[in-house]
């Protein structure tokens, strides 16, 4: 029971991961005017995209300093992320208890 669910939780960090990424990369072409902002299509899944991910992308951003420009906080949050997967969720998925060692 506890490794199927697991695998789910696992599994929902993948999608986690990948929407960041493609949050990361919109971000990328609003900001160079490649993608028209103003366009209803394309601001419903920017304003998705972000409800999904800024309750925890907002707590690292406001810890992480200034660095001019660059946000660093999805790619902070995309390692913690790999790192719950690595070393807690595959374990446990496999029926084995985790270990830092």
């Amino acid at each position: 029971m506890i490794s199927s669910l697991a695998y789910i939780v696992y599994q929902l960090l993948d999608i986690f991961i990948w929407v960041l990424v493609i949050q990361a990369i919109m971000s990328w072409l609003l900001a160079f005017n490649v993608l028209n902002g103003r366009n209803r299509g394309v601001f419903l899944i920017w304003n998705t995209l972000s409800r999904v991910t800024e309750p925890v992308i907002g707590p690292i951003r406001r810890r992480l300093p200034n660095f001019g420009g660059i946000d660093f906080a999805p790619l902070v949050l995309i390692l913690v992320v790999i790192f719950v997967q690595r070393w807690l969720l595959l374990p446990l998925s496999q029926g084995q208890l985790p270990s830092l060692l």
